[in-house]
Formats: structure tokens, sequence, C-alpha cells
């Protein structure tokens, strides 16, 4: 069994950024799922991005006994008026059990664009570690070219954060030993299998598997076997193989330990 702790169905069965998902839509996903199930991906979580997307990845969730669900405002979707999107993530969040909201995310701190607005970033961030804390959820953290902010930003909390996850982990070993150090895990996705990744394999090798969970981030970062190509959940296999010879250990030890630190992680 695998799980596929990072997903975007949400934006695979449509064209257009938040706008509320149609039931035409949500069947969509079915042979996604249906795809990612022959392959050994049994669980898949689906990751809000902003309310609506949020919003989105609930309806899926609700519909699919095998989806969950995040809910947040990632730091490229953090307008002006973030506060009042925030304000109904909340509703939703206090509703978790029947919205499967199982995360706050993908929240963070994203400096790679000229015009990203630190401050903004920061103080939704804040808020956002603070509504998991409060509601007993892992966060799941988006955090590019923002090596020295994200880590500030986080040291205050680390002794409260229980449960957290740096998405598509993409920092070097002294980040990596540091954030396992504060209890969270890294997320590995496609980017592992490319040829000149040779940091992030490193990382990966010296991470002990109580510290790594598989992602896709589907439909983005695909593995090198479909680079250049939408990804899809299926691919959590691919990923969990090249895990497997890169540690030297057995496909099923590497579903097995994974599987465990997901389900730990968000408590399902």
């Amino acid at each position: 069994m695998l799980i596929d702790s990072h997903c975007h169905i949400n934006l695979m069965v449509k064209k257009k950024f938040d706008i509320l998902l149609t039931k035409k839509e949500i069947e969509l996903a079915q042979p996604i799922i249906d795809q990612a199930k022959k392959h050994n991906v049994d669980i898949i979580v689906n990751v809000g991005t902003s309310l609506p997307e949020s919003k989105n990845c609930i309806s899926l969730a609700q519909a699919y006994p095998t989806l969950y669900a995040t809910a947040g405002i990632h730091p490229n979707d953090c307008s002006e008026d973030w506060k009042n999107d925030f304000t109904e993530i909340t509703k939703l969040v206090k509703e978790k059990e029947h919205n499967k909201i199982v995360a706050i995310g993908e929240i963070g701190i994203d400096l790679h664009y000229p015009d990203s607005n630190l401050s903004r970033q920061t103080d939704a961030f804040k808020a956002q570690i603070e509504l998991a804390l409060e509601n007993d959820l892992c966060i799941v953290i988006h955090s590019r070219d923002a090596y020295d902010e994200t880590l500030s930003i986080l040291e205050p909390y680390q002794k409260d954060i229980k449960r957290g996850i740096f998405h598509c982990f993409s920092y070097d070993q002294p980040f990596a030993r540091q954030a396992v150090e504060w209890g969270f895990a890294l997320g590995i996705d496609g980017p592992v299998t490319y040829p000149k990744n040779d940091i992030l394999r490193a990382v990966v090798r010296e991470t002990p598997f109580s510290s790594l969970v598989l992602e896709t981030d589907s439909p983005y970062l695909p593995p090198q076997i479909i680079r250049g190509k939408p990804n899809s959940p299926q691919y959590i296999a691919t990923i969990a193989s090249f895990i497997a010879d890169l540690k030297k250990v057995s496909l099923e030890e590497v579903s097995e330990q994974t599987t465990q630190t997901v389900r730990r992680l968000f408590n399902i």
C-alpha cells in the first residue's frame, strides 16, 4: 500500500484555478483514482492552495472514501484580502471531521517571484500555523527561495508543532537535519529522480523513513520517466521504487514505512 501525501486532483479535472468544481468534474476524478489503485496507491491527499481550491479538495474527499483534504492559503495566493479567506478557511476547519481535513496547507513562504510580499506571506503563515495548533492538525509547508526566512518564522513554534511536512523538499542537508530535529517530515517528489539532483538524493539517503513521505504534487513535478508530461498519483509507485534502490531496501519496506509516517502525521 502506498499513499500520495500531496496531490492536486482538483487541478487535474478542470482548466481554471479558483473555480468551484462541477459535479461532472468531480466524477472525472474516478479514473485517476482507479489508475492509482492499479499501482498500489490506495490513499490520496489533495492539498488546498486557496479558499476555492480548499473547498474543491473537500468536495473530492467527501465524494470518494480514499481521498482526504487539506485547507490553506498558498503564499503565492496570499492576496491583500487574505484575512477574509482565512476567516472562511477557519470555518471549514471547525468542521474538520465532516470535511475530511487532515492538515493545514499548503502554507509558507515563496520568494521566487520579484513581487513577492514577505510581510504579508509571513502574517498569513503565522496565522495558519496557529490555526493548525488550535485544531491539532499537521501543517504542510511550501518553502521556495526562502531558506532563512522559513526557519526564522518556524523557530518560535518548533516546540509546539508536533506534526509537519516540508512539501517538495528542495533545500540542502543542513536544512533537512534542522527540519528533522524539529520533528518535521520531508516530502519527496519526482525531482528526486532527476539526473542532476544529487543534493536531494543525499538528503534522502541520510533521512530516516520516520521523517520521509512520498508525494507527486500532481499534475506537477513528474518523475524523470515522464518528465515534460502531466504527473498523476499513480507515479508514487515510481518514486517509491527509486527510493528503495537509493536506500538499498525493498519496495515493501519503503511502502510500509512511508505509509506509517503519513498515517501518523495526518492521523488517518
